[in-house]
């Protein structure tokens, strides 16, 4: 672990034992002369927590705590901690089809209607690291192409009016295929992981489902300790 991971676990930690009540951080020269390294690490941490969603910057004044992290789960990946710069979608594919039953379940459409199906490689410092295949229903997304594809899929559905609520992710140990491992320029059954995402929108219709295989992925997560449902459960024991 180097010496801005450190820093960045260490704060969280912090932040997650209320050590920062006030809901402000130190100043940059103050977190410099505590850890005992360069303003340039410091900030540098202060970016991957920003990154990740832990704490926000407000000009002039300082950084902060974001409200209510101390009371959820915070869940970041290798990859959210990653500059957009330093991440590239190619398209592989993009068709429109006919939805099949589960699809038409899935996100609540009526029989005959369509969706759109790609997939993407993303590429992370130059190396391919993620194949992602999603699939949208087309009454959301009447239009869909390779420069929408490449960017941001969120991003395009927040500027299309759709607003999102929450995603619901799982994770699963896999091996790559044959023709993934092409792809991604590895073995054939190298170990990685399955993620399973499915995007849900404030109206509570799923817009988006995905499934990514992933190589060289790893997830942090920071729960707060709950006292009642440990409680709760340890009675359950003793029953």
């Amino acid at each position: 672990m180097n010496k801005t991971e450190f820093i960045v676990n260490d704060l969280l930690s912090r932040i997650y034992r209320l050590e920062f009540r006030s809901g402000k951080l130190p100043t940059q020269r103050k977190l410099a002369e505590e850890y005992g390294v360069a303003r340039s690490t410091i900030q540098e941490a202060l970016r991957a927590l920003a990154d990740i969603g832990a704490v926000k910057a407000v000009q002039g004044s300082g950084v902060y705590v974001r409200e209510k992290l101390r009371t959820n789960p915070l869940v970041f990946n290798s990859l959210t901690r990653m500059p957009y710069a330093k991440i590239e979608s190619r398209m592989l594919s993009l068709e429109r089809r006919r939805a099949t039953d589960e699809e038409l379940h899935s996100f609540q459409l009526p029989q005959g209607s369509e969706v759109w199906h790609f997939a993407r490689l993303r590429i992370v410092n130059h190396e391919a690291e993620q194949i992602e295949r999603s699939v949208l229903p087309q009454d959301l997304v009447p239009v869909l192409d390779r420069s929408i594809v490449e960017g941001s899929i969120q991003a395009f559905m927040e500027r299309s009016g759709l607003k999102i609520s929450h995603f619901i992710t799982s994770y699963e140990p896999t091996k790559t295929s044959r023709a993934d491992a092409e792809l991604l320029g590895c073995k054939h059954h190298e170990p990685a992981m399955r993620i399973e995402n499915r995007g849900i929108l404030v109206s509570g219709r799923t817009f988006e489902m995905s499934s990514i295989i992933a190589l060289d992925y790893s997830v942090t997560y920071i729960r707060p300790f709950d006292r009642a449902v440990h409680a709760a459960r340890m009675h359950l024991q003793k029953e």
